[in-house]
């Protein structure tokens, strides 16, 4: 064989690589967008999921992407999965749930305590303005930016600090939404939630059953509604 017909063959693998390596990817693509519907579906809205904004958000936000690799085959199914350091993604029905409760608006600024692998703070960028996200973790952290930032949500914000002191810069918000559970509602936050405001949080003893609350703000008088048990991993503090 010449170095004309080398070539040549050469060109034509290399296109039958790049044109094979196309289709995969759009059928992985294809695959998750058929595991999200399902999810949608069978674990969201039969469940009592309701609000079209959050059903929407589901449906487009890819949280396989937000899941490290040996995990990511288990992306959509009805649990929590490890992300590394002691702490887990939620479960997708909790995740849509407590985007839900605190009845998002595309107007609000929202406060997420616990930024783990970002997916909480990417569907939630999905329904409002600006995310406000805190993590303690700063590998976790780290890399919920990179991953934010490969995916376009620019109006997700993430700080690596104690959450437990909020982001008093940018408050008051509109909803805070905290991912930990915590063994009191942190005070700091109940200041920077804005008056007509909801904040979502788990409350308990670590590592045992915790109830997950719906805390309202009106005229600075605080009430608060037990909505379900849960388990969170604890809320860390700078000082643990």
């Amino acid at each position: 064989m010449n170095i004309k017909s080398k070539t040549a063959a050469y060109l034509s693998l290399s296109l039958l690589i790049i044109i094979l390596s196309g289709i995969l990817i759009s059928f992985a693509a294809d695959q998750y967008q058929q595991q999200r519907e399902q999810m949608v579906r069978t674990q969201l809205q039969n469940r009592g999921i309701t609000d079209q904004k959050t059903l929407e958000a589901m449906r487009t936000t890819e949280r396989h992407k937000f899941i490290p690799g040996n995990q990511k085959r288990h992306a959509y199914e009805d649990r929590p999965l490890p992300i590394g350091y002691g702490q887990t993604i939620s479960q997708p029905y909790i995740v849509a749930f407590m985007t839900q409760i605190i009845e998002p608006k595309s107007h609000y600024r929202v406060l997420e305590i616990g930024t783990g692998s970002g997916y909480q703070a990417a569907v939630l960028a999905e329904i409002v303005d600006e995310v406000y996200t805190i993590e303690i973790i700063e590998e976790l952290g780290n890399h919920a930016i990179e991953v934010l930032d490969k995916l376009n949500y620019n109006n997700a914000h993430v700080k690596i600090a104690d959450g437990y002191y909020g982001w008093e810069e940018h408050a008051p918000f509109d909803a805070i939404v905290v991912t930990a559970a915590a063994e009191h509602i942190p005070p700091p936050l109940v200041k920077q939630l804005k008056d007509g405001g909801k904040m979502i949080i788990p409350v308990g003893s670590p590592f045992r059953v915790q109830q997950l609350m719906l805390v309202e703000k009106k005229n600075d008088q605080l009430t608060t509604k037990n909505l379900m048990p849960v388990r969170f991993v604890p809320f860390r503090r700078a000082d643990d």
